[in-house]
């Protein structure tokens, strides 16, 4: 997923909970809904910062080799802007761009 291509508020937003509710008429589902794909998004910036900091890792034990890495920091700094992943999930919900289904009310 391409976070840079979000337009997710990386500030705190008032939403009005009508909004929330449109698709499954429910606040409590759309926060449940919301809430795994944030756990989605988070584990999938966490893999791909990980993977780019590890191009960087030193692997010997003398603490007099470690030194500061710019490119490193800039990485860490980048992500540290983008927005929570609880704000790019929201917005995903409220642009339906979220696939989500309930089993119980399709037996039904």
């Amino acid at each position: 997923m391409d976070f840079k291509k979000t337009n997710a508020e990386s500030t705190t937003v008032t939403r009005d909970l009508r909004q929330l509710d449109k698709e499954t008429i429910n606040i409590y589902e759309s926060v449940a809904i919301i809430a795994k794909r944030a756990n989605q998004i988070s584990g999938e910036m966490k893999e791909e910062l990980t993977g780019k900091l590890n191009e960087f890792a030193t692997h010997s034990d003398n603490l007099e080799e470690v030194f500061e890495n710019r490119e490193q920091i800039e990485i860490s700094k980048f992500y540290e802007r983008l927005p929570k992943p609880t704000s790019i999930a929201t917005q995903e919900f409220l642009e339906n761009k979220v696939h989500f289904r309930n089993p119980s009310k399709e037996q039904q």
